[in-house]
């Protein structure tokens, strides 16, 4: 083992411990605050919002958008995750000049906002997964994707199942039927669905929304980096051969 990789298991041994902790009371508040948020929005954008989820999940599963090149084998940890700096940067530059875009354009625009970066967030995924030399192919890959989603973007009483599933992957991922339609996705829109926060209505007002749109995008693709970055470090120290 590299010192690379020991750094990088030390470092992933904080980040378990971190998604282990039980919600506090502060989290749990903020929980009840966002139903609350969640209400000043019309019912046309609820409708829109679920739509999109459900859309973008099922293409995710089912489709081949977000299929992206071969997975990389002989690489070493370290250089996969240099590549993922670079795939970083590069998408969070598009989230940034998305939200940015969408953002300065009030209501209309900022709704479109949505579909456009939730597609960026699964593109990217996609290609993180085959950065660490697994194969989007098998629809159980693009399960674990979006878990991984569902574990960047949910509340804190949410991440603790949704990491037991992915901290025991192997053993979970035996129990799953072998054909995808018999899979019940439909499970994996309500959490992102809920987790939209007063940033996205901030970033539907004229002029100020571009700037907030622009920050708030990415923040969050930088966030589904490193918890997609230390989601596969788990499966690779836990024996996977790369």
């Amino acid at each position: 083992m590299t010192p690379y990789d020991k750094r990088a298991q030390r470092d992933l041994g904080l980040w378990i411990k971190s998604m282990e902790k039980k919600p506090n009371l502060g989290q749990r508040l903020s929980k009840a605050s966002q139903k609350k948020i969640n209400n000043l929005f019309p019912e046309k954008y609820h409708k829109f919002i679920t739509l999109t989820v459900k859309n973008i999940t099922r293409l995710a599963l089912f489709g081949s958008k977000f299929k992206k090149g071969q997975p990389l084998y002989g690489y070493s940890l370290k250089e996969r995750e240099n590549i993922l700096k670079e795939k970083t940067n590069y998408y969070a530059t598009a989230a940034v000049i998305e939200g940015a875009a969408t953002g300065a354009g009030g209501i209309v625009s900022g709704l479109a906002d949505f579909p456009l970066l939730m597609t960026i967030k699964f593109k990217f995924l996609f290609e993180v997964a085959g950065i660490y030399g697994f194969d989007v192919d098998d629809y159980r890959e693009r399960l674990f994707i979006l878990n991984i989603f569902e574990l960047t973007f949910s509340s804190k009483e949410h991440v603790n199942k949704v990491f037991s599933r992915i901290k025991n992957w192997d053993e979970y991922k035996s129990t799953l039927p072998n054909d995808i339609n018999d899979f019940q996705w439909r499970e994996f829109q309500q959490e992102y669905r809920d987790y939209l926060d007063l940033a996205k209505l901030f970033q539907m007002l004229p002029v100020v929304g571009a700037l907030v749109g622009a920050h708030v995008n990415n923040k969050l693709l930088k966030k589904l980096s490193e918890t997609a970055k230390n989601a596969y470090r788990m499966r690779v120290f836990d024996g996977y051969k790369i």
